[in-house]
């Protein structure tokens, strides 16, 4: 029936704990991160499973799963989604690529192909005992908040496909990298040491319309770079890809010399460009443009906060002053569009992951007065009556350009508020999905930094018929 957990689970969770239902056994459930599929397959928190399945939850619905892939191509990836088990599972490995492709639409752009020239490239970080075995902090960082979950978990080695600090070497032409950020709550700032740039082709699932260029970008926990890199633009035979990101991000500290370095390339000296065949063409592959704001179904507000209990213990991280188990508030319609105003409260930068649904961010306005907005919360838990649109009088601060089109994954700075269109339709018409959303168990959307997600900053996402 299973092996024990290799960390302890969270005690404080509620009635739906699977180690409060399971005598034995390791839950999981496989989530497809950026799939666009029917609710009993998209790996629902409490549809989870042991080996065997020996236990189910009380959302599992089978223990088959067929995939329709009825979705643009892009680049997705699986991983555990257990109530409460998410960062300890993922440590332990329960992660993979799944990626979409279409021969019609994408061999006519001539990308780097190949898997010498098109590769994933999995980060994340982790730490270890001197035999080599994983290391968790099963205690907390301060027992006297929480006796056993940590706000964020860091490793001090950086991993990438498995390997730390790895190299590769490489001819001197273009590849194409698929960069996935698996790391629980570790924010990667990427930038090559001799200053190479990277032509982002898509952000998350889906392409951009035109390739963006820069040289250095950030990366969220759960979020995915569609890059390429010319190493043919060289001035040196070797590069490392740094890491200058602070953790937690953005108030914390700085990498240092180990947690700073990322992977190093070894580049051919002798090598002809003129063998590279592939290309970047000055158009991709275009999106539908996001629908006008003005169209929306529904305007909601999500505030992210820190709550504490009546005692000032355990502290939480809640959406809207409420716990995963509460009755779903966020109820959309399968083929409407809605605009969400996600106000982040707290003094981490939380990457937003909404199940199912693409969004287009649409601004980015800091708050003034974040403190008095932030009573008000605790005191009525209603940011329109708490008059939002007077605290959001900050600067703007403009979207990457490289993140201006679909995404399933967006970072909420702290102390603004994010308004962002959601599509809950199939990306190229306003028809419904091709299946029925409205049944159990549902979907979720929640923060992807694991440790906060684990901690119930975590909602449910019911669809009406």
């Amino acid at each position: 029936m299973g092996e024990p957990p290799p960390f302890p689970p969270n005690p404080l969770l509620g009635s739906h704990n699977p180690h409060r239902l399971t005598p034995t056994g390791v839950p999981t459930v496989v989530h497809v991160h950026g799939g666009i599929n029917p609710p009993g397959i998209d790996g629902h928190p409490n549809a989870w499973f042991t080996s065997n399945f020996s236990f189910v939850g009380p959302s599992f619905v089978s223990p088959t799963a067929s995939y329709p892939n009825c979705q643009d191509p892009g680049n997705l990836w699986y991983h555990d989604h257990a109530l409460g088990l998410t960062r300890v599972n993922l440590l332990t490995g329960l992660i993979g690529a799944y990626t979409l492709r279409s021969h019609e639409l994408e061999s006519p752009l001539r990308l780097p192909t190949g898997s010498n020239f098109d590769r994933h490239l999995f980060l994340f970080d982790r730490s270890f005992y001197t035999n080599g075995t994983l290391f968790l902090n099963s205690t907390g960082d301060n027992p006297s908040i929480h006796p056993q979950w940590q706000p964020e978990y860091f490793g001090d080695v950086i991993i990438v496909n498995g390997k730390a600090w790895p190299f590769l070497s490489v001819l001197r032409r273009r590849y194409r990298f698929r960069i996935i950020n698996a790391s629980n709550a570790r924010f990667y700032r990427l930038f090559f040491s001799n200053s190479l740039r990277f032509l982002h082709l898509g952000s998350d699932s889906v392409y951009l319309s035109r390739p963006v260029s820069s040289r250095k970008f950030l990366l969220a926990p759960s979020e995915i770079a569609d890059v390429v890199v010319d190493f043919a633009d060289s001035s040196t035979d070797s590069a490392f890809l740094l890491n200058d990101a602070a953790y937690p991000f953005p108030s914390g500290d700085l990498p240092d010399e180990f947690s700073g370095k990322v992977m190093k390339f070894i580049i051919n000296p002798h090598d002809r460009k003129d063998r590279d065949q592939s290309r970047v063409p000055r158009q991709l592959i275009p999106a539908p443009p996001p629908p006008s704001a003005n169209l929306a179904a529904v305007t909601r507000y999500i505030a992210m906060y820190e709550y504490e209990s009546a005692t000032g213990n355990p502290v939480h991280l809640y959406l809207n002053g409420l716990p995963f188990e509460a009755q779903a508030t966020e109820k959309p319609r399968s083929g409407t569009s809605e605009v969400w105003h996600v106000i982040n409260l707290t003094q981490d930068n939380h990457p937003l992951h909404i199940h199912l649904g693409l969004f287009v961010v649409l601004e980015q306005r800091e708050l003034v007065d974040v403190q008095a907005f932030k009573n008000c919360m605790m005191k009525i838990n209603d940011a329109q009556a708490c008059h939002v649109e007077k605290h959001a009088k900050g600067r703007v601060d403009p979207v990457p350009a490289h993140e201006r089109g679909w995404k399933n994954v967006f970072k909420m700075k702290p102390s603004f508020i994010t308004q962002i269109v959601v599509r809950f339709a199939d990306l190229r018409s306003e028809k419904p999905y091709r299946f029925d959303v409205t049944k159990e168990p549902g979907y979720v959307y929640h923060c992807h930094i694991l440790d906060h997600e684990d901690n119930m900053m975590m909602r449910p996402l019911k669809f009406l018929a």
